[in-house]
């Protein structure tokens, strides 16, 4: 398989690290943007598309945007990275931001339980996120 998909290049093992810092900053974000049932799943050893997915809900469209722009706000501007994509922000019941290695899912509650990623890809291990979130 090639070094990148779609666009969003992977990143090489020796850079895991960044992607893993990317998903923890984009996790404790949406957290603090009160997402709910925030989860990020190691996807490493399940595709070469991407490395983590975070996965968090929220409780209205206007919940959905606001964790959405900070999240791109803590990894661009913060953090110095590039989106390569987003869907669904019009609609609002299901936001993805692709970030290359890290794919961010937000969600609605209703369209989370329909999609169902955890168990979709429930062969991805969780990444421990207690003392990511902390105190928030």
């Amino acid at each position: 398989m090639s070094s990148s998909t779609a666009g969003s290049p992977k990143v090489s093992p020796e850079n895991s690290k960044r992607s893993l810092q990317l998903a923890l900053a984009a996790a404790r974000t949406a957290a603090e943007n009160r997402g709910q049932n925030v989860v990020v799943l190691d996807m490493r050893e399940l595709t070469q598309l991407f490395d983590y997915f975070v996965i968090a809900s929220g409780t209205s469209r206007r919940q959905l945007h606001a964790m959405s722009e900070e999240i791109d706000h803590t990894l661009e501007d913060d953090l110095g990275d590039q989106r390569y994509g987003i869907e669904g922000y019009n609609e609002s019941s299901w936001i993805v931001l692709d970030y290359g290695t890290v794919v961010i899912h937000l969600f609605d509650e209703q369209t989370r339980q329909y999609y169902d990623l955890e168990n979709l890809w429930a062969e991805a291990k969780p990444v421990d996120l207690s003392e990511v979130l902390a105190g928030i």
